[in-house]
């Protein structure tokens, strides 16, 4: 689900509306023959008693309140009282959307708070007025993640090498238990997807490049979610579990986010729906729409997919949702205004923010015909059905009063997840396990960073800007292996730069990897990993060099090209996103004190791992198929293979890949160069950490200074909310009380540097600016050549030693 208000810009709001109909024939490649599918039936949902208090409670409701139900606001955008006016039948709460009380680091408290204000304004007793209560919906992608101090599980990523369907099923059941205990009733996932292509940047969702772990896992997290079909109820515990996104989302063409899975339907069939049959057998009370497309036609408005298939062939019988607008890209629709989605079949939109216009628009429309009643009844029974099956029109909430988040039973469930989903790459030497009384050397720079570790969908929608202290009762790695390397007579020393000082360790432990990211953000070009800026393989370099043996433990979202790093590394393990509990590697990476391995290493890796920073789409089965690690590899301790010198030729030039990162300390990354206009004087100085690391640019008069390369698309960054980071010093802010401020531009676009760079003279600082600043000033974000610009006038002295794209909105300024 896409959890930000700042990317409404991504609908199709600009779009006139113009009435279009669902049952209007599609494009022959867009039309599924749900004859050809397999069968599926949902469990648990429907029974006599039921139905009858839905026909009961349909007959009462007026044609406003139905409408309501099926639509769904954030929070961010409601205000409880609202209900009475808007009877919408659902709230969500996005990635970056605090509780009512404002502090998203607030405790669960604060969440019960928020949605207790709602429900009760929901079923309140009032003239005209059927109480129904609202369902609140979270994406608990891996664990309670939005909550502080929640449990948070390895990403789906690593969970899929674990190939343990009773730990899912476990894994379920305490996301479940701390989701309900924060006042949610429905988690959105799992994430059934089976990406096909490493570029997106929502493929470490995915447990797997093939469909037979995802069916097995899908079953597996609907059962431990919403425990035994028929009994699920949120006063045991239990919350809705939404399989998504419907279809084939992993599936689109070059691995861009919300694009067109360009494939037959056999393709479908056989790799893109197997989650969500076993999903629906399993009793999976919803389902989410998917933003991509199929063949050039959005899922949200293919009525074959989403009435024929899933309703029809598949037997489902809960409700659909929407994802974040979703609906809005269907042509000729905007984020508040579109019948065809729900023509098409989608039971509940997810309108974070323009909901009062869907609400009214849709109202009008089902009262003039436009969506037929019959079409509006069946969504709503298919809501209403949920809801009682599910336990909400009992008031009673007893896990709300429940110390469910973080407990030490549930801690140890991701402990034991973090140490099964470690996949073994290389042990050269049989330099692993970490053996009793060695003198280790941690370092790297994920080593000690509990957010490194989490990624995105982490306490905000992209994971970033999380400390640890946003961890309360969590461990780092580092933390873990100290703990672990101490008990068995060993010594530990973190060290941030990788320098040695004193004794020569016996052997070094790196940890680095990719930074947080998700949805969109996270696409990338290349899978070489931090193509045109080496720092961890020279990190490692310099261990070598200083004859110590390296264990690299490398943390990532997805398979990537690391021949270099894994050339530099003794032993090398693929670490994915393993969560809050640091000590779960220690379990697999340090031996006991007799020397024998504490835990051995049961990961096999689940999507196939790269010869080349090119191999985008290299999954098994396919024509030609060539990994470096194979799909099912991974080592134990005691396989005694011993990996060659991997080859280190890239295949794919590396510069085609950065458009977000510029200037280092130390030097302009390629594509990008450094140019000067003007009377402006450019020379190296110290700073970033760096001997004359950063570049000091003289005005003596009118001049400029720019990073400029190739034309470059910005616009998803700017719709996104990504903004430039400079990391600067003043020098010297000019002559006269009547100087020009200096000014800072994207394109030819410019904003006030006045208000950008206004840290006291001499100091090192960072501000952010918002990409959408520039867009609003008038910036063609589709075709940037110029990513940043600094004009000066006499007498003024910056500093820089920073220039990059920075997905963390927090503290983000806009000077205009």
């Amino acid at each position: 689900m896409r959890l930000t208000l700042s990317l409404l810009a991504l609908s199709c709001a600009a779009v006139p509306f113009a009435a279009a109909s669902a049952d209007a024939p599609l494009p022959a490649a867009a039309t599924a023959h749900p004859e050809l599918w397999p069968k599926a039936k949902s469990v648990g949902l429907v029974d006599p008693e039921t139905e009858a208090k839905i026909t009961k409670m349909m007959a009462e409701m007026s044609v406003r309140e139905k409408v309501g139900q099926m639509i769904q606001p954030s929070i961010a955008s409601m205000k409880p009282e609202e209900l009475r006016e808007y009877p919408v039948g659902s709230i969500l709460g996005g990635g970056n959307d605090p509780p009512l009380s404002g502090n998203d680091r607030g405790p669960a408290s604060d969440w019960i708070a928020t949605a207790e204000a709602f429900r009760q304004v929901s079923i309140e007793k009032r003239p005209g007025h059927v109480p129904i209560p609202v369902i609140f919906g979270m994406d608990s992608v891996h664990g309670n993640s939005n909550v502080f101090g929640a449990t948070i599980f390895p990403h789906n990523v690593g969970l899929g090498a674990m190939r343990d369907p009773a730990l899912m099923e476990k894994i379920g059941q305490v996301t479940a238990a701390e989701s309900a205990a924060s006042g949610f009733d429905w988690a959105f996932g799992p994430t059934v997807t089976v990406p096909q292509d490493d570029r997106w940047g929502r493929a470490y969702e995915g447990y797997s490049e093939r469909p037979e772990i995802t069916r097995e896992y899908s079953a597996a997290m609907v059962r431990g979610l919403q425990g035994v079909p028929g009994k699920s109820r949120i006063q045991n515990g239990n919350v809705a579990a939404s399989i998504k996104h419907f279809l084939a989302d992993g599936g689109t063409h070059g691995g861009i986010d919300q694009g067109d899975a360009q494939v037959p339907e056999k393709d479908l069939i056989e790799l893109h729906v197997p989650g969500y049959v076993s999903g629906i057998d399993a009793g999976a009370m919803t389902v989410m729409a998917s933003f991509s497309s199929w063949n050039g036609v959005k899922n949200h408005g293919n009525k074959t997919l989403l009435t024929d298939v899933l309703k029809g062939r598949l037997g489902f019988e809960g409700f659909t949702v929407g994802d974040w607008n979703a609906h809005g890209q269907i042509p000729g629709c905007t984020n508040g205004n579109c019948p065809q989605t729900f023509n098409a079949g989608l039971d509940m939109a997810m309108v974070p923010n323009d909901w009062k216009d869907l609400f009214n628009n849709t109202l009008k429309q089902v009262q003039d015909g436009t969506i037929p009643m019959a079409r509006v009844d069946d969504a709503v029974r298919r809501i209403l059905r949920v809801k009682f099956k599910l336990g909400l029109f009992d008031p009673a909430r007893p896990y709300e009063h429940r110390t469910e988040l973080g407990t030490p039973e549930h801690r140890a469930v991701a402990r034991q997840a973090a140490a099964e989903s470690l996949v073994l790459l290389k042990n050269n030497g049989a330099l692993l396990p970490i053996k009793p009384g060695q003198k280790v050397l941690v370092t790297g720079t994920h080593a000690d960073d509990i957010g490194m570790q989490t990624g995105g969908w982490t306490m905000s929608w992209q994971g970033t800007g999380n400390t640890n202290a946003d961890f309360p009762g969590a461990t780092s790695i580092w933390g873990g292996l100290k703990t672990a390397i101490e008990a068995a007579g060993g010594t530990a020393t973190l060290s941030a730069d990788g320098k040695v000082t004193g004794t020569k360790p016996d052997v070094a432990v790196v940890v680095f990897g990719e930074t947080p990211y998700a949805e969109m953000v996270g696409d990338i070009s290349t899978l070489e990993f931090q193509p045109g800026d080496k720092q961890a393989l020279a990190q490692l370099k310099a261990l070598k060099a200083a004859g110590i043996p390296v264990v690299s433990v490398f943390i990532s979202g997805r398979a990537l090209w690391v021949n270099p790093e894994i050339n530099q590394s003794d032993a090398f393990v693929a670490a994915f996103l393993p969560g809050s509990e640091g000590e779960g590697l220690a379990d697999v990476l340090v031996a006991r004190k007799d020397g024998t391995p504490n835990k051995d290493f049961r990961g096999k890796l689940s999507y196939s791992w790269p010869k080349n920073a090119g191999q985008f789409a290299n999954n098994v089965g396919q024509p030609g198929y060539d990994p470096q690690f194979a799909y099912g590899y991974g080592l134990t301790y005691k396989d005694k293979t011993s990996v060659p010198q991997l080859s280190e030729v890239a295949g794919l030039d590396a510069s085609l890949s950065n458009v977000s990162v510029y200037y280092l300390p130390g030097k302009v990354l390629t594509p990008w160069k450094l140019a000067t206009g003007g009377a402006v004087a450019v020379k190296n100085v110290d700073g970033g950490g760096t001997q004359e690391g950063a570049r000091q640019f003289s005005f003596s008069g009118p001049g400029e200074v720019r990073i400029e390369g190739p034309t470059v698309d910005l616009n998803r960054q700017s719709n996104a909310m990504l903004s430039l980071r400079i990391d600067y010093r003043v020098d010297a802010q000019g002559s006269g009380a009547g100087a020009a401020a200096p000014k800072l531009g994207v394109g030819e676009t410019f904003v006030d540097g006045g208000k950008v760079f206004t840290a006291a003279p001499g100091q090192w600082a960072s501000v952010k600016v918002s990409l959408s600043c520039f867009a609003k000033a008038g910036a063609d974000m589709t075709k940037i050549s110029r990513p940043f610009v600094l004009q000066g006038n006499a007498g003024q002295t910056i500093s820089v030693s920073t220039v990059k794209l920075d997905a963390d909105p927090t503290g983000a300024i806009c000077p205009n």
